[in-house]
């Protein structure tokens, strides 16, 4: 199942938001989405992981869980 992780703080970093869904399961893939010009964060991205079970998990406890002072947004990726 793939995830949208949106307002991140642009100091997060793909390895954080490893560790932070890593928490709840396995996690195959993790990316933040990249500004071209200025190479730094958008403040979002993607987390997949392929047990369904572990991924709703994950959605529902950390979505609006404060991470770096913002509070972050998951929900499943279109």
């Amino acid at each position: 199942m793939k995830l949208l992780v949106r307002n991140l703080s642009r100091s997060t970093t793909e390895q954080e938001l490893r560790i932070l869904f890593s928490a709840h399961g396995t996690v195959t893939e993790c990316s933040l989405v990249l500004d071209q010009a200025t190479a730094k964060s958008k403040g979002f991205g993607f987390v997949v992981m392929p047990n369904e079970t572990e991924a709703k998990a994950a959605l529902s406890t950390l979505h609006e869980t404060r991470v770096a002072k913002n509070k972050i947004r998951v929900k499943v990726a279109q």
